[in-house]
């Protein structure tokens, strides 16, 4: 009866998983293992409760769409030590949103990047391949063509801008990135940033960054797109920075993340969150801003993630096409057929993992790249960890 941009949209991958797998049971007395769902399991930090606890009186408070002002200069102090940016390049009043949770905010980057048509054309969207899928949705929710570019392991598991034609980024609006990348964890360099900087705005599209993996990482902390603002001059136009504390903190729960970059865009977006946006109540705005200030949680958190890696390193050892990524907290798994293996690590194994086809399209080759792959989220303690991924050794090599 109704036809709406939504009927464009494919089944979320939890569904197409949900019934890949229907009518098939895990092995009778094993224990079913969920590692599919890229959700933290580490205990949050007592900080949150507490900071709530404290400021119990302002549940009464209508809270600012922006964030609190003590909100945004946590964040903006954050931004500066984390990147090491010069003093005076991030106002938090003018270059900085609160938001609830990156996905809406991911969601909304469509709402106020993308126009109805781009020099007399419809707009294109630049999507790595595999993707989180928020960014198909607010692609063609906005009456955009999503253009996806696979990242493979022969590119390095990040997209090459590169290849894209001419024609198409003339008529780009809008580009997603995630570094880390998820699912495969690899992280792009200064370089690699500036390079794709320079091209948004020679081409003047947005570039949506998607950093919420940043802060989970083994040695080296990832580059991010506010430290190649800095070093080509300090400018932030046509750049948008999205991070969480989902992961940082291990507060999926909390919803409560930020978006920081060009001030006309962040304008945009308030004016846009005015009219639809959640706001974070103040007791959650306080526990936010206490977590960006906090690092010996992080220090916490990460080691936990490193321990898992350094168990996985010694499991896996060269099967699958193992590496160890450069930060998030996924296996990306090359297994051949990753639903015939899905299948078969839950009724051999009892372990569920998601199809990386699921994941990502069919490329400009018909080829999807993730047709081979599974991931695999490393989220429950180190123990349950090593236990899911003998059984995914045992039941696949």
């Amino acid at each position: 009866m109704f036809n709406t941009a939504l009927d464009e949209l494919t089944d979320y991958p939890f569904d197409r998983l949900r019934a890949l797998l229907d009518g098939l049971t895990p092995p009778a007395g094993m224990e079913p293992l969920v590692m599919s769902l890229g959700e933290p399991q580490h205990a949050p930090p007592e900080l949150i409760a507490q900071t709530v606890a404290t400021h119990a009186n302002e549940w009464g408070k209508y809270p600012p769409v922006a964030g609190s002002a003590d909100l945004l200069d946590a964040i903006s102090d954050w931004l500066k030590r984390r990147y090491q940016l010069p003093d005076g390049m991030i106002d938090p009043s003018r270059h900085v949103c609160a938001v609830s949770g990156t996905r809406e905010a991911l969601y909304m980057a469509g709402d106020i990047a993308i126009s109805r048509t781009k020099r007399g054309q419809t707009p294109a969207v630049l999507i790595p391949n595999p993707f989180y899928q928020v960014y198909v949705g607010a692609t063609v929710m906005s009456g955009a063509e999503p253009v996806y570019m696979s990242a493979t392991a022969d590119t390095g598991f990040l997209p090459d801008f590169d290849a894209v034609d001419p024609a198409v980024l003339e008529r780009t609006a809008l580009a997603f990135l995630c570094s880390p990348a998820n699912p495969q964890g690899m992280a792009a360099d200064r370089a690699y940033l500036e390079h794709i900087v320079g091209l948004a705005r020679k081409y003047d599209f947005v570039l949506a960054m998607d950093e919420c993996y940043a802060e989970i990482y083994d040695s080296v902390a990832p580059t991010g797109i506010m430290e190649a603002c800095a070093a080509m001059g300090g400018g932030l136009s046509n750049v948008l920075a999205f991070h969480s504390l989902s992961k940082r903190s291990s507060a999926p729960g909390l919803r409560s993340g930020f978006v920081a970059g060009d001030a006309k865009l962040i304008q945009l977006l308030k004016r846009l969150r005015n009219y639809g946006g959640a706001t974070i109540p103040p007791p959650l705005a306080a526990a936010a801003a206490a977590l960006w200030r906090d690092e010996t949680h992080v220090d916490a958190n990460r080691a936990l993630y490193r321990e898992k890696f350094d168990r996985a390193d010694q499991i896996i050892g060269r099967r699958f096409g193992y590496y160890h990524p450069d930060g998030g907290f996924y296996l990306w798994l090359d297994v051949g057929d990753s639903e015939q293996a899905t299948q078969t690590l839950w009724t051999d194994a009892g372990v569920k993992v998601i199809p990386g086809a699921y994941l990502a399209r069919p490329g400009a080759d018909g080829v999807n790249p993730g047709q081979r792959y599974i991931r695999i989220a490393l989220v429950h303690d180190p123990e349950t960890v090593a236990d899911g991924l003998h059984r995914v050794v045992d039941a696949l090599a």
